[in-house]
Parts: C-alpha cells; structure tokens; sequence
C-alpha cells in the first residue's frame, strides 16, 4: 500500500455549512450544500463524481445525495463505523480507491444535526449493543461517563491534573476566538470560568466536553495529477491508517492490559511505518477532542511524547502557535463544532492551503486524527 498511495492522491476541495446549535434545514440539505461548496471549490462539477465515502452513522446516503447534486454512474462507495473514529478513514477509503483506479473523483462528507437532534444513547427501544451491556447498567450512560473513567484512571496513574485538561481546552478555545465561523468565536475562556463551572461527569466539566453542533462538511479526493489541474492548491494524503487494537471494549477498553492505552497506538504504528517522516517531522495537528483527556493520551499514543508524559507535554503554551505542537487550529470539537471530527480534515487542508484563520507560519505537514477510544483512523497530510 505504502509504494502505491504515499501522495498518489490530494484533497483538492473543502466546503461546510454555517455551525449553530440549531439549523432548519434537514441534513440532507445541509450535506448537499458541503458537496457542492466543495466541489466548487474544487473547480469540478457534480457531474464527474464517481465515488462516495461517509460514516456509518451517517443519516443521509450516497443513492439519495448522489441524485440531489447530480453525480455520474458512482463505481465506489463506502462508510465506516464506530462514529467519530471514522474520520479520515472517509478519505483514506477515497485514497485507496482513487489511488487503485476504482474511481477519478470521490466526495466523503458529515452532515449533522446533534445541536437539535435527539442522544442516541436515549433511545431505549432497541436492544443494548454487546459493550453497552457491560458498561450502562453501571452507570456509564453517555460516553462522557465513559471517558471520566479514563480520565480519573490517568490522573491517579500519571499525576495529571484539571490545570492540564484546562490547557487542552484553552489552546481550542484561544484558536476559535481567531475563526469566524467557530461557535465560540466571541466568547473566551478563562481560567476561573473552567474551574468554576459545572460538573458533566467528575472529572469533566462542561468545557471538557465538546459543542453540540448542527452543520456539514465534505472534501473532494482526486489523482495528484488530476490536482495540479484544479482551483485550488493540493494538499496532497502522505500516509493513512485504521486502527482497532487486540481485545478492544468501546472507549472503556476494559479487556485490555493496559487501558489507557488505546486505538491510537494501533493506528499509529501503521500510519508511521508507511510515511517519510516521523512525529517531530509534524509542523500542525488536528487532533480529535470530543473530550479533551483524549488529547493528551493522543499525544501519547502518535508519539509525540512518552508514556504517561501527554499531560505534561501541554504545559507552557506547547499546544498554542509557536508551541511545541500546535493543535486544533481552528477550535476543534471543543470550540469550532461538534461534527464527528471532519471539521478537523478541513482545518488540516486549510492549514497546508496557508488560508487558516490561525496559521501555522510555513506548515507543510498536518496529521489529522480521529477519535481516540473507538476504533479509529489518521491521515498524514502535506503540501
């Protein structure tokens, strides 16, 4: 795989909708104007899509999208489970098909309405999945129940403490008060209002958690020779990866020596060994932050610091511009939107673009993760 998609492909077009708690149109209005906005940012009409790619839970569908934008016969489609771990593996699929001649020009998206939509962990009509049944009879409702327990385990075992998630979440914050489109754009955070405010699930705070978000977002995947012809700069897919560990258990990770490690070490060690450069050769990253403990067990896991080392890693501004490894550049999960990761794609392509609303000064390299605790994906991206 290495020899045949090492930037054998480029994201040549990113497009979204508004962000806001709450948006009228359906998602798949709200799908289709990511699609085309990217596509036209692409420079490439409807008309030559031949390729699809989007989460498992995603409510809309390729049949249904494929007829409202007008695409062509469509030769590729694929989704990809387990929610926000599905991320980049929406645009690693496209890669490998692109890449193998399975298809010229693909579209992966998210549309969502979680800002008004309905929790699904609500729903109590259908039957628990089969981790569900050894986690929500205890109390692990929501997965912020379920990380707490990860993150109350990290601090007892590495010292880690509320001034260190504080500092993923300031870093997110002090991004999206740079970009206009974040849902936190004109509202700082300070360090009193994060110790000060309400408890979501001990450890986490409410600004430990990510927004709840209605909007879209899609990305355009072609051949790196067809992206030297399109509108925009390519950024071009270095290196890809999924990761599922050896006796995996949703994001409690319980049957597994050590918990605290999780899909990330997986996927790391695969996305590595297939790229020309390591983690101290990363200028940018955009890092999955539904909750913000993920980062520093991210941190750990991509290798950019040791075991046990990812809190301490985010002292002294080392995740702000000009930091060690600044993150999440536009707000993230936290405070850009909530829309399963894929905000953080476009973020990355921006970034490499040189059109972030909080630059990295000469970023040429941008790893993307997804989300860490489910089965998960990343993409190395450079320009």
């Amino acid at each position: 795989m290495a020899a045949t998609l090492k930037d054998a492909t480029a994201i040549v077009g990113i497009g979204q909708t508004p962000f806001a708690r709450q948006l009228p149109a359906s998602e798949k209005t709200l799908a289709c104007r990511a699609i085309l906005a990217a596509l036209d940012d692409a420079g490439i009409p409807p008309s030559e899509v031949d390729a699809f790619a989007s989460y498992t839970m995603e409510e809309t569908d390729e049949v249904e999208i494929a007829k409202a934008i007008g695409a062509g016969d469509v030769t590729f489609f694929s989704q990809v489970g387990y929610g926000g771990g599905g991320s980049c593996a929406t645009i690693a699929h496209l890669a490998l098909a692109v890449a193998t001649g399975q298809a010229t020009v693909g579209v992966a998206w998210r549309s969502r309405k979680r800002g008004s939509g309905p929790r699904p962990w609500r729903n109590t009509r259908t039957q628990l999945p089969t981790p569900g049944q050894w986690t929500r009879p205890y109390g692990l409702l929501r997965p912020a129940d379920e990380i707490a327990m990860l993150a109350r385990r990290y601090m007892h075992e590495y010292g880690a403490t509320r001034d260190h998630l504080f500092n993923v979440a300031l870093a997110c914050r002090n991004r999206a008060n740079q970009n206009p489109a974040a849902m936190m754009y004109e509202r700082p955070l300070t360090r009193e209002m994060y110790m000060d405010s309400r408890w979501i699930s001990e450890p986490l705070c409410l600004f430990d958690n990510c927004l709840e978000t209605d909007g879209a977002l899609a990305c355009v995947v072609v051949s790196a020779r067809r992206a030297r012809d399109c509108r925009r700069r390519p950024v071009y897919v270095h290196a890809v990866a999924q990761g599922l560990p050896a006796q995996h258990h949703g994001m409690v990770n319980y049957w597994t020596d050590d918990p605290l490690t999780g899909p990330s070490w997986t996927a790391a060690r695969h996305l590595w060994k297939n790229a020309d450069f390591g983690p101290q050769g990363v200028d940018v990253a955009q890092i999955y932050d539904a909750f913000t403990p993920l980062i520093p067990l991210s941190l750990e896991g991509y290798g950019f610091c040791g075991r046990g080392e990812g809190a301490a890693f985010s002292e002294g501004g080392a995740l702000e511009i000009g930091g060690r490894l600044p993150i999440n550049t536009a707000g993230g999960g936290l405070s850009e939107a909530y829309v399963h990761g894929f905000n953080l794609i476009n973020e990355g392509v921006r970034q490499l673009r040189g059109s972030s609303t909080a630059q990295v000064p000469d970023a040429t390299t941008c790893l993307v993760t997804a989300g860490e605790g489910v089965p998960t994906s990343a993409l190395l991206l450079r320009s």
